[in-house]
């Protein structure tokens, strides 16, 4: 039967065509009167509760009942539809998602490449075979090295307890006190000038037209209009107890005219990258690895963008920060409460500007899922958060026929191979969209979340994530020093999320009082900028503290200043009236940036 011009004409989203064949079929047996259709077609995507009434047996023939068939079929139509599967050509409402990623043919030519790069086979047989084999061989390891983990008990009921390992408390903190002891006192605006002498980082701010700025003292401007905002004064506060000669609205207009939340990265941008090449920060971490974490802030109950958070129990939203493991903040962003802070998590590694390149993404219980799990393996990232309740998650069984003597009781599924391969070429192309920058993996989590259960897309990449999880979840529980060291690098974002309210003293409504998202965003950028300038001149006081006690013969080794760290905030004068002063003698820079040779 050929398709009349006025039929829709339908296609897949992925690569599974099974639904397509069947309406085909359908309509190519519109003229029969048949009740029983040959079994000539696959059914597999019909629910079992379907295929069981569209399957009709006469001896060792098999029929598919018709009427059955043809309801089952349209149905399946109209959730893929919904789902995003499927797409009807020249419509408006049912386009193909896919418009937004890279052609597949463009995609074709970098896979080999890509997937080279990844160490992770280009064909959907191959990583199969390989994923399936890195199963096996990781539940077989755990299983033989389950007598030998003090830390993990399995109860008689089958139940995973992951136990503590106990450390001896060192009380040695001397060293700590004595700097903590000799750090000048600074003025907030102070450290602001400072850290632009050494990165500049308020050059970047400008009139968006890209032309120079026309506004007299510029930089200054850009610090004291950073001041306002970063610490949630705002400007009409802020200029009252500034002495210089500027208003709320030169504050208020500098802000909408020439800053941008891409200027603000790039401003971060330049704190991190001089900021990471003191040796101090690198005694904390080389920036291989990151944390993210999210945190209320308030907003006014009137704003459009305020919504109540069950979690943190208030009206607002949350400023989403990724900490690198020597503390400093590259990338942050503002997320409505009703946003899953997962979807948030890989972006910031993509759209970070620094030097810094972590591969490592630690976070907790919101910033995990088992799709963000299959992405963030797509594109070489490693996630391992810090999971509440992991013993409650699925582990998943390479194949079902597979039994373990010690750990059998924690798997409770087994993986669908077949919806993985079917879909590897889809999951390839959604990841080298990202890549390239045509589609953001938050936006592709907002999308796959919409109707998620029936997207196939979504199925393929869960599954993948199951995978990936279960092997994370194995070398979980099966090394101490792993779940130690994730819990210490949570813990660092933790407690910037407290540096960054103490910083943010301004206002119990942090949040500027705006519908524009923007702005939001903004509010957020620019109180990390205030939070790195911090930590930059921390680190660069401290830096200068510990040379002039090795000068004076005081030992100094690394262990006990792993355990410091810039987030301090004693020395530090938030309040009285604000000046800047933009001739303040600076110190050289570069006389503190190395460290002598120290002690392990």
């Amino acid at each position: 039967m050929s398709k009349s011009s006025t039929q829709p004409c339908f296609e897949s989203c992925t690569q599974d065509n099974a639904l397509i064949k069947a309406k085909d079929f359908i309509l190519a047996n519109a003229k029969s009167k048949k009740d029983l259709l040959p079994a000539d077609i696959d059914i597999g995507f019909a629910p079992k509760q379907w295929q069981k009434l569209i399957i009709h047996k006469q001896g060792k023939e098999r029929f598919y009942v018709r009427k059955y068939l043809e309801t089952c079929v349209f149905l399946c139509l109209a959730d893929e539809l919904k789902a995003t599967d499927l797409y009807v050509i020249g419509s408006d409402s049912y386009t193909d998602f896919r418009e937004q990623l890279l052609p597949w043919s463009e995609c074709a030519s970098m896979v080999n490449e890509y997937c080279q790069n990844l160490n992770i086979p280009e064909g959907n047989n191959d990583v199969i075979v390989q994923l399936r084999q890195l199963l096996a061989d990781r539940a077989k390891n755990v299983d033989q090295q389950y007598p030998n983990i003090k830390e993990l008990v399995i109860d008689e009921d089958g139940n995973p307890v992951l136990k503590k390992r106990s450390k001896p408390k060192d009380t040695n903190n001397e060293l700590e006190s004595l700097i903590k002891s000799r750090m000048p006192k600074r003025k907030l605006i102070d450290v602001l000038v400072n850290v632009n002498h050494h990165t500049s980082w308020a050059g970047v701010f400008g009139p968006v037209s890209g032309s120079e700025p026309k506004i007299p003292d510029a930089i200054e401007r850009y610090i004291l209009m950073t001041f306002a905002y970063g610490t949630g004064m705002g400007p009409t506060q802020a200029a009252q107890h500034m002495r210089h000669e500027v208003s709320a609205h030169m504050l208020s207009w500098a802000n909408q005219r020439h800053v941008t939340p891409a200027m603000q990265n790039k401003a971060i941008a330049k704190i991190v990258n001089r900021y990471k090449n003191f040796d101090l920060t690198k005694i904390w971490g080389l920036g291989k690895s990151a944390a993210a974490d999210g945190t209320m802030r308030k907003i006014r109950q009137e704003n459009l963008t305020a919504e109540y958070h069950i979690r943190y129990g208030g009206i607002g939203g949350i400023a989403y920060h990724h900490v690198a493991d020597n503390y400093i903040a590259f990338f942050s962003t503002f997320i409505p409460c009703g946003v899953w802070e997962a979807v948030e998590i890989l972006d910031g590694l993509l759209k970070n500007e620094s030097d810094l390149n972590p591969k490592i993404i630690h976070a907790d219980t919101q910033g995990q899922s088992t799709v963000v799990f299959a992405i963030a393996y797509l594109l070489g990232i490693k996630l391992m958060p810090r999971i509440r309740n992991w013993s409650d998650l699925k582990f998943y069984r390479p194949e079902k026929t597979a039994r373990y003597q010690n750990i059998d009781s924690l798997f409770k599924d087994t993986i669908d191979w077949r919806l993985i391969e079917t879909h590897w070429q889809d999951m390839l192309q959604v990841v080298l969209s990202i890549k390239a920058g045509k589609i953001s993996s938050s936006t592709l989590l907002r999308k796959l979340g919409s109707y998620s259960k029936r997207n196939k897309l979504c199925l393929a990449l869960r599954e993948l994530g199951c995978v990936v999880r279960t092997l994370f979840l194995l070398d979980y529980i099966s090394d101490v020093e792993l779940r130690e060291e994730i819990t210490i690098q949570t813990n660092k974002v933790e407690a910037y999320n407290g540096f960054s309210e103490w910083l943010a003293f301004g206002n119990p409504y942090t949040m500027v009082a705006s519908n524009d998202p923007d702005e939001h965003e903004k509010a957020v950028k620019y109180n990390d900028i205030i939070c790195n300038c911090v930590m930059f001149q921390n680190v660069l006081d401290m830096s200068d503290v510990i040379l002039q006690l090795h000068e004076e013969g005081h030992p100094i080794s690394k262990k006990p200043l792993a355990r410091g760290s810039p987030l301090m905030t004693e020395h530090l004068n938030r309040f009285g009236e604000y000046v800047v002063h933009m001739d303040t003698e600076v110190p050289d820079i570069n006389r503190v940036m190395r460290l002598p040779a120290l002690a392990d």
